[in-house]
């Protein structure tokens, strides 16, 4: 956990993500991401050089019906004060609109539940447990499926509610937050399209060049965090 501790402090300090005084809302859903980041931040908070509050939001995607009593355990346990918010998307998605491809539909509609809660709470930040594999799968994804070479940024401004949401695991690798989570008490992920979506396809078809190509992954990120290695196809005008 020290690592990625290493590695979130890092990423809050390049980024300017935390100022003193801010009251961070963390998104957790109660996987292994999360569940991650909670616990870094939770344990950074004790000595960072900037002082913030820390807020935990899980969107209950059954309308009040998930067993969270774990998760509610392990906020205790860190001393974080935790919000549980139903939420009818399940039933949105699968059993009304009977969505083929929900992902897109299900962040926006999670991301305005978690940002409208976090203003409610008197938070400024909204954290995601987004890490560096997300990053280097989110540029694929927009290459095939939206001709964009595009990605997530480490910290957007969100307009409508004037919270900014930050990405303090962009640093940490996907494995890293597998081996921290051991002990955490992860919730299970019921959604019918799990390991049957997009970036599932651009998770595999990374891990299938990842034997091939020395470092792949951390050469993906090194190119898409360091702008001066962009070379893109330009005309100059004369």
């Amino acid at each position: 956990m020290q690592k990625i501790q290493g590695k979130v402090r890092k990423a809050l300090d390049e980024y300017k993500m935390i100022d003193d005084g801010d009251r961070v809302a963390v998104g957790l859903s109660g996987g292994k991401d999360s569940l991650t980041l909670l616990c870094a931040l939770a344990k950074l908070r004790r000595y960072y050089d900037k002082k913030f509050e820390i807020v935990a939001i899980t969107v209950d995607m059954h309308n009040g019906k998930s067993d969270f009593s774990k998760i509610k355990e392990f906020c205790e346990e860190l001393n974080v004060e935790y919000h549980i918010i139903p939420s009818q998307i399940y039933d949105i998605l699968f059993n009304i609109r009977k969505e083929n491809n929900p992902c897109s539909l299900c962040t926006r509609l999670r991301r305005a539940i978690l940002s409208d809660t976090a203003k409610k709470l008197g938070c400024n930040k909204l954290a995601l447990g987004h890490h560096a594999n997300d990053l280097v799968e989110t540029f694929f994804l927009s290459l095939f499926y939206e001709s964009r070479l595009s990605t997530f940024l480490p910290v957007t401004p969100l307009d409508r509610t004037g919270i900014v949401m930050i990405r303090p695991m962009l640093l940490v690798w996907e494995k890293e937050a597998i081996s921290a989570a051991k002990n955490f008490p992860v919730f299970h992920n019921d959604c019918p399209a799990d390991k049957h979506t997009q970036r599932e396809y651009v998770k595999d078809l990374l891990k299938q060049v990842a034997p091939n190509i020395h470092q792949v992954h951390e050469h993906i990120l090194s190119a898409l965090t360091h702008p001066e290695r962009n070379h893109l196809f330009k005309i100059e005008e004369k």
